[in-house]
């Protein structure tokens, strides 16, 4: 679909509607703008290996809730 086709529809709505047309157009930029710099900043995997330790009772319940059990 070329722009000229595009602008026509555009101007075929409504001027209430047009508003809306608009905050998608902004939406769609905005999600293009995001998924292009998350894509970018991936970490490689294992970058913390060997530097955080895990406790052996951290899947334990706690105290604190051991009268909701």
């Amino acid at each position: 679909m070329s722009t000229t086709e595009i602008l026509e529809k555009i101007r075929l709505i409504p001027e209430n509607y047009q508003q809306e047309v608009v905050d998608f157009i902004d939406f769609i930029l905005e999600k293009k703008v995001k998924k292009t710099s998350i894509s970018s900043k991936k970490r490689p995997l294992g970058l913390l290996k060997g530097r955080m330790k895990m406790s052996d009772s951290f899947d334990d319940p706690l105290e604190d809730f051991k009268s909701y059990m």
